[in-house]
């Protein structure tokens, strides 16, 4: 005589879900980590290894450009460091990795820059 109404028959059903349902759920976490590694790992290695082929490509006489923002002229490469002339007579040894940029010899000066 006593019967359980329909809607507390139905809640305490599990659902049945198989692997296409699995999938669903993880595609937006799948579809998330691939938009992460296009947009920020890919170009990261990218510019590393622009960095790295830069740096290989040094030679002496090149205007270079520290990570600390001082700006020199390369005297001698080695092979993890180079040296770089500051000043006039003035020689600092730097580690290659810490050459942010290279400008060649032979590139025009700015316009406000003197000529040594």
């Amino acid at each position: 005589m006593f019967s359980t109404p329909a809607y507390a028959q139905a809640a305490g059903a599990a659902p049945v879900g198989g692997p296409q349902d699995m999938l669903i759920q993880f595609l937006p976490l799948i579809a998330l980590v691939v938009l992460f590694y296009f947009l920020m790992i890919r170009p990261q290695q990218r510019r590393a290894k622009q960095h790295q082929d830069m740096l290989a490509a040094i030679k002496r006489g090149d205007n270079v450009v520290l990570s600390s923002g001082v700006i020199g002229k390369v005297v001698r490469v080695e092979e993890k460091e180079v040296g770089v002339e500051i000043a006039t007579g003035v020689t600092v040894k730097v580690r290659k990795g810490m050459i942010a940029e290279v400008t060649a010899r032979g590139e025009p000066a700015a316009a406000n820059d003197s000529k040594n």
